[in-house]
């Protein structure tokens, strides 16, 4: 009988604890703001529109905007690897937002996608300016 109250007593501490939890969690998830982004992929028809808190990174942006991508079977077929990719707003310019950064903070809603162009390696040049030679 007291095994069955210690279990018991233990229990409702553990669930305390779990309703404490997710509390704290409500509250943080309340404090931020969730935003409605378009992101036009360069070289695909229409934008994508998904809604992302605030407080998200680009890189889970990128993420999210691949998956939504690849579900909608568009085309061209792109990689899921979100270092391929650079996220640029569409009003800003140049240069493309970090990984790292957040997206409320950049103050807009619309983006655009871009692959990153791969680099061929100097050992590639050489072996076909010798083949050509």
């Amino acid at each position: 009988m007291e095994r069955k109250l210690m279990k018991s007593f233990s229990e409702k501490i553990c669930m305390q604890k779990a309703i404490k939890k997710g509390e704290e969690n409500k509250k943080v998830k309340n404090n931020s703001t969730r935003l409605l982004i378009t992101v036009n992929v360069l070289g695909s028809a229409g934008p994508l529109r998904f809604v992302v808190s605030e407080n998200d990174k680009v890189a889970v942006v990128v993420n999210t905007a691949l998956k939504q991508y690849a579900r909608e079977g568009r085309l061209p077929i792109l990689s899921s690897n979100v270092n391929d990719f650079f996220l640029y707003t569409t009003n800003a310019g140049i240069d493309a937002l970090g990984p790292l950064d957040s997206i409320g903070l950049v103050g807009v809603r619309n983006f655009i996608l871009c692959k990153k162009q791969k680099q061929p390696l100097m050992t590639e040049g050489r072996a076909n300016g010798i083949a050509q030679n």
